[in-house]
């Protein structure tokens, strides 16, 4: 089985994107599944049980994200071997743009939109820096030249991926990408041993453990405090 890892900025398009793909491969006789990952709410799996894609979705609360990804990823990839599927596709919200979901030897893929604002590339860490393929949506929205520039924005925060546009209304580019998945090479059955690309955020405090009071003697653990001297 194919693993690929789909994450990017809330309500940039990765469901849509995903679906098209999806389309694309079932046309080549591919059976994909799909695990949705969150935070506190999400109806996507209503989307793909409705498309008839194998889905389930899982919501970290009151956890970060990402640490929910990482204990669970093992069990997701057990599920996709007992259905026989030949691609797995999990999809994560960047909720806080510091997200780091990426395996390596897994090929990781970030969605990012048009519409985030010319420095948002800038602004996103390991989640758009260390992707193999990133994907742009909402380019139907604005011009060609807003397009060109916010992709070259894209292309100096990674220059080594893989940058497309991919419309997910229209599907327009969600078949060159479901190539490049079925083109890759590297297939599992565990994941197991295997590493992330790039550290998770890191933070182990009071108020990881439930603290709301605020001030200094409640902070304790992993603390980092501004220089609020005049230079």
């Amino acid at each position: 089985m194919k693993l690929a890892v789909f994450s990017g900025p809330p309500s940039s398009g990765k469901t849509s994107v995903i679906i098209k793909m999806i389309d694309a491969l079932r046309t080549q006789g591919i059976k994909v599944g799909v695990v949705k990952f969150d935070c506190l709410y999400t109806d996507d799996d209503a989307l793909y049980e409705k498309a008839g894609v194998p889905v389930r979705k899982g919501l970290s609360g009151a956890l970060c994200p990402d640490h929910f990804f990482v204990s669970n990823i093992e069990e997701v990839v057990q599920w996709g071997v007992k259905n026989e599927l030949d691609i797995l596709v999990t999809e994560s919200a960047g909720l806080c743009n510091r997200c780091s979901p990426y395996i390596k030897e897994i090929t990781g893929i970030c969605v990012i939109d048009n519409l985030s604002g010319i420095n948002t590339p800038k602004k996103i860490g390991p989640m758009l820096k260390s992707a193999d393929i990133v994907i742009i949506t909402k380019g139907d929205i604005v011009s060609q030249a807003e397009r060109e520039v916010f992709a070259s924005k894209v292309s100096s925060v990674n220059p080594t991926a893989v940058t497309m546009h991919v419309n997910g209304l229209t599907g327009q580019g969600a078949y060159e990408l479901s190539t490049l998945l079925v083109d890759e090479e590297n297939e599992i059955n565990t994941v197991k041993g295997m590493k992330l690309r790039f550290p998770m955020p890191s933070a182990l405090c009071s108020y990881c453990l439930g603290e709301t009071r605020i001030g200094e003697e409640y902070q304790m653990g992993n603390i980092r405090k501004m220089d609020m001297e005049e230079k």
